[in-house]
């Protein structure tokens, strides 16, 4: 369908074109993330130099052409995530997240759970509710279970045994979760504490309006990273730019 489109989302990507263009993609709500060209945006006086910053979420005029190319129109910024863009370290972040979905989300596909998720990371780096490593675990997590990639948290994946009385366990991404003692025996994996496998659960199944509202004790979150590290290695399928640089930044 051609003319103009209204969408809620936020721009992940952001390109310049030449000395006045701009390309953008945006991650919307109702049709996943659409590639379009912001022409101007880059002069001081465009009304679109605003919205076509990254972390910009609002609603989005497009005009598709009858070739399915789009151009914005205009736009309702309804925040840039102004505490995200004050902090160095909190921009590579959230350059990271944006990247994350970049690669794991596609076009014309509804994407209303991962563009919330990503609201709600950005908004819990923003206001420092969670140590920003814990973020980053959490919401790669959850992403990677909301794309159909949910690791098993609740019971072992050889036995069926229920964990819940495990004192401790093996991630074995590979496997797709966790592997009780008595079945782990010649197995490689991430060694995890019973705190971590209750983290994992709070991850992968609560609703999003209370998953980015809790803390772990450090050996919890070193365990985490670690699970995150492998799971994410194993069904992200993709070497992350950004990721360099936040490590980089990291160990500064």
């Amino acid at each position: 369908m051609n003319g103009k489109v209204t969408v809620t989302g936020m721009v992940i990507a952001s390109m310049n074109l030449s000395e006045s263009d701009r390309r953008v993609t945006i991650l919307t709500k109702e049709r996943g993330k659409i590639s379009a060209f912001a022409r101007g945006a880059r002069r001081p006086t465009s009304m679109l130099m605003g919205c076509s910053q990254i972390f910009s979420f609002g609603e989005f005029v497009l005009y598709e052409s009858r070739d399915g190319s789009f151009n914005v129109e205009s736009a309702d910024i309804r925040t840039s995530f102004a505490g995200v863009h004050d902090d160095l370290d909190k921009i590579y972040y959230g350059m990271y997240f944006c990247e994350f979905a970049l690669a794991l989300t596609r076009e014309n596909v509804n994407a209303k759970t991962e563009l919330n998720l990503l609201y709600a990371a950005l908004r819990a780096l923003e206001k420092g509710m969670m140590d920003r490593r814990l973020i980053r675990i959490v919401f790669e997590l959850r992403f990677l279970t909301e794309n159909g990639e949910m690791p098993e948290t609740y019971r072992c994946m050889k036995c069926g045994k229920e964990l819940i009385d495990e004192e401790h366990v093996l991630f074995n991404a590979k496997e797709g979760g966790f592997i009780c003692m008595n079945c782990s025996g010649g197995m490689s994996g991430v060694p995890a504490s019973r705190s971590t496998v209750y983290s994992m659960q709070f991850i992968v199944s609560t609703p999003l309006d209370r998953l980015f509202s809790f803390n772990v004790a450090d050996n919890v979150l070193k365990e985490l990273e670690a699970v995150r590290r492998a799971h994410t290695g194993t069904y992200a399928g993709y070497h992350f730019k950004t990721e360099e640089m936040l490590d980089i930044f990291s160990e500064q």
